[in-house]
């Protein structure tokens, strides 16, 4: 949280009124009011200000939290705490101080040209702004909101009670071992130790409701960035460093003592809930059904319905379609209709609006619903510590090293707490206490199975440089970084096949002629492109790479190499494989060959279904998002079978989602020896060629070319979002691939909301039955559904067309009207039906 009026948006809907706030039942007294709670006072820390004034649990008044958030002073005293903070320099103070600073004998061309390049730099740069805090926000879990929000007052203030003292404990963990200072020299980037502090401080605000006004019970802990350090009680700022690395952990941590304090105060039980292939499964209340969980989660379907209402209504009066703009205007207003704003609700509103809702899905009253689900479930049985024998906790501590390995190459404690509380999470425990002395000693045990890459000390430091735990104050707490041997050991038989030259290669004649050919397009390959294939073709290596940048040219080379390779090894000795599904398919269209996703040919593979030849040439396209052990398993395979593994890629574009890197190590270490492509052939400016390449080295001042040359354009975040849709919508109306890129994930989903809204409009995607999908937009089915002449339904990716008594999927629909279709679970038995076929035999209804 920046200083100054940063804080100023916990008080928009804080009830403005007199009287002591009554903390045994914190939300009781406001329930009739508008508006929520006024903030309370957390920490150890607080009793350092003033004469001890404060308490914790006592009302933050706004000249206090003005004080304490918007000056680093002391909300009694008000004398600073600390340094006072620093002043940065508007962006004109800025451009005008270098302009200063321009040497006099230059020219007048050569000035303009370097104000213009100051003032597109100096406004370029981020508004640099002091930190005045730290805002952790505490959510309990949607099932909890869903039972709080329609529970009777007793329920209710019981839930609230037990998220109230889960905060408090995890606060307490995040002052022992998160909470440090710096000092040393400056106290900052250059400080030399890192030392404890006297707790912290921080405010606390209770809310009720998401911002669609759904029941989402959650706490804002604002934490002061100003802590006196333990040895001499000066004040300081935070050490940010471990406050980032440990707030998954925390949150993880939150979400385990929620659930322990709610089964011993109401009984309930717990439970996994899927929630998609891309987010990991929720932990929930057990008998809360999911269609009160999706009832409570988003109101895009009634905004939805809203708003073709009110474009019905707008065609009807003016007998004409909205158009873009009005439509937006419309979508807003459906908005409004559909979510009150948060000021202007008490919670007796809200509350009376949620068990109504809840009360029709039901089928009952929610209020009784909820009564009985907090005794219908016998909760687990409450754990203490030493209920866990040391086998037990050595066998979770591997399991969670195994874990962490699998998404990390490296990895720190905070990773191992953080996959600990995940897999504690099902366990009830008697006490908080019991629960992190158990999870500690997992993550104990998951430290002692990994590979410490950090040295250890090598001189001993005196008591005096010495925190509580004996730990040197010259080295971050919890900072060592860790590995594991089975990684290293992945990475070294990689790095083992990288070096081995005793895999298949092709006759030099057969290169030559391959590499001879021109391309479709009418070209010959470029020197690059020769010289790359042929050292591929020739090197021997059991695994080989090919480099190259965006644009210039792979696909190009390695049509090539597949024809040098099959004229000497055979038809369908060459195959494809992509990270992605989207990549395998380019990668097959464009080669003509059989391509499959990484992760496909991985669970094939382990069903005894789909082994590598000797003689096959086994192309990974986009090697660099594929993850290390995947591609260990894939090129041993190869390996023992006898075939060659080609890695393309480029090391600087994107890793992998699990452990990655292994396509850089293999890269760097065969230095020169790489095949590589140099020249970019995709753009037909000369100057965007060069632009490109300083782009992918991270060179930012290759944006003033850009500029320069009309790239980039500048306005209001909206227009710009309504630019690039309107771009967008062209593009797909005149049948080309389009995508829309957005800088936040809000805006994205604005721009997917319009664009089905538009196709909803025109007919263009079903309005039926939609698929709620997990950032609150649907999905429906569009109109455009390839089936045979006897009806039989065959769309890309879906198993349904018979052939001659075999089950087939479409692969690829190509732009020129054919289809690669492959005979499911078959490896190798793509074919692609010409256009002309397609025409004949099936049809797009």
């Amino acid at each position: 949280m920046s200083a100054g009026d940063g804080y100023r948006y916990l008080l928009n809907t804080v009830v403005v009124g007199d009287g002591e706030r009554d903390f045994t039942e914190p939300l009781t007294r406001y329930y009739l009011e508008v508006g929520t709670p006024p903030g309370f006072w957390m920490g150890s820390g607080i009793v350092g200000f003033g004469t001890g004034a404060l308490q914790a649990g006592g009302e933050v008044a706004e000249t206090q939290l003005q004080l304490l958030l918007g000056h680093s002073c002391d909300p009694v005293s008000g004398e600073p705490l600390g340094r006072r903070h620093t002043v940065f320099a508007p962006v004109e103070k800025r451009i005008a101080h270098r302009i200063r600073r321009l040497p006099l004998s230059i020219s007048l061309d050569e000035r303009a040209e370097q104000v213009t390049m100051i003032e597109v730099e100096e406004r370029a740069k981020k508004a640099s702004r002091p930190v005045a805090g730290f805002d952790h926000t505490f959510s309990v879990p949607k099932s909890v909101s869903a039972l709080w929000a329609v529970a009777d007052g007793g329920t209710q203030a019981l839930i609230v009670e037990a998220h109230h003292a889960a905060v408090s404990e995890v606060l307490d963990l995040f002052e022992r071992d998160v909470a440090m200072t710096r000092v040393g020299t400056d106290a900052g980037d250059g400080s030399v130790a890192q030392v404890e502090v006297r707790g912290v401080v921080a405010a606390a605000y209770d809310h009720y409701d998401s911002r669609s006004s759904d029941p989402q019970l959650h706490t804002h802990v604002v934490i002061a960035n100003r802590v006196q350090g333990a040895h001499d009680g000066k004040w300081r700022t935070l050490d940010g460093r471990p406050i980032h690395r440990a707030v998954v952990a925390l949150s993880e941590h939150y979400n385990a003592v929620l659930a322990d304090h709610l089964s011993r105060d109401l009984g309930v039980s717990w439970g996994r809930r899927d929630r998609g292939p891309r987010r990991n499964p929720g932990f929930e209340i057990d008998g809360v059904p999911d269609e009160l969980l999706t009832e409570f989660s988003s109101r895009s379907r009634d905004i939805e319905e809203t708003a073709d209402g009110l474009i019905a209504e707008y065609m009807e009066q003016r007998g004409r379609a909205p158009s873009k703009r009005t439509i937006i205007r419309l979508r807003a207003e459906a908005t409004l209709r559909t979510r009150p704003q948060k000021t202007i609700r008490s919670l007796a509103d809200l509350t009376e609006q949620w068990r109504d809702r809840a009360t029709r899905l039901l089928g009952e009253d929610a209020t009784a619903w909820a009564s009985t689900l907090t005794t219908k479930h016998r909760p687990a049985a409450l754990l203490r510590a030493d209920d866990f024998p040391l086998t037990v906790v050595e066998e979770l501590g591997a399991e969670v090293m195994r874990v962490v390995g699998e998404s990390r190459a490296t990895w720190r404690r905070w990773n191992l707490s953080a996959e600990a509380a995940r897999q504690l999470m099902e366990v009830r425990f008697a006490t908080t206490v019991d629960r992190e002395a158990v999870q500690g000693l997992v993550v104990d045990a998951a430290e002692k199975a990994s590979l410490r890459l950090t040295p250890p000390e090598l001189a001993h430091s005196p008591v005096l440089f010495q925190r509580e735990d004996g730990s040197s104050v010259f080295r971050p707490k919890y900072g060592a970084l860790f590995s594991s041997e089975s990684m290293l050991a992945a990475e070294d038989r990689l790095l083992a096949l990288a070096a081995d030259t005793t895999a298949s290669t092709v006759p030099i004649h057969l290169v030559d002629r391959a590499v001879s050919r021109r391309t479709r397009s009418g070209h010959s390959l470029a020197q690059d492109q020769v010289t790359a294939i042929t050292r591929i073709a020739l090197s021997g290596r059991a695994l080989d790479v090919l480099v190259g940048p965006a644009g210039t040219g792979k696909t190009t080379a390695l049509a090539a190499l597949r024809r040098a390779w099959e004229s000497a090894h055979g038809e369908r000795t060459v195959i494809g494989l992509a990270p992605s599904s989207a990549a395998a398919a380019v990668l097959g269209e464009e080669l003509g060959i059989v391509a499959e996703n990484t992760a496909k040919w991985d669970y094939e593979h382990e069903q005894q279904r789909w082994n590598f030849q000797a003689g096959q040439l086994v192309i990974v396209d986009e090697a660099s998002l594929a993850g290390t052990f995947a591609l260990d398993r894939l090129t041993q395979h190869a390996h023992e079978a006898g075939a060659k593994v080609l890695l393309v890629g480029d090391a600087h574009q994107l890793s992998a989602v699990e452990t990655g890197g292994a396509f850089g190590l293999i890269t760097h270490s065969l230095g020169e020896d790489a095949p590589a492509l140099v020249e970019v052939r995709r753009f037909t400016a000369v100057w965007e060629r060069t632009a490109s390449l300083q782009l992918r080295l991270g060179d930012d001042t290759v944006l003033d070319t850009y500029e320069r040359e009309g790239r980039i354009v500048g306005g209001e975040l909206e227009g710009l979002l309504d630019a690039a849709y309107t771009a967008w919508q062209a593009d797909t109306s005149a049948g080309l691939a389009s995508l829309m890129i957005a800088p936040t994930a809000e805006a994205m989903t604005a721009l997917n909301l319009r664009a089905r809204l538009d196709r909803l409009h025109t007919g263009e995607v079903a309005t039926g039955h939609a698929m709620h999908l997990h950032d609150g937009t649907e999905a429906s089915r569009g109109d455009r559904v390839i089936t045979r002449r006897n009806d039989r339904r065959l769309r890309t990716g879906i198993r349904g067309w018979v052939k001659n008594g075999d089950l087939w999927e479409v692969r690829h629909v190509h732009s020129d009207g054919s289809l690669t279709v492959a005979r499911t679970g078959r490896w190798g038995a793509a074919i692609r039906l010409p256009a002309a076929y397609v025409r004949e035999h099936l049809e797009l209804a």
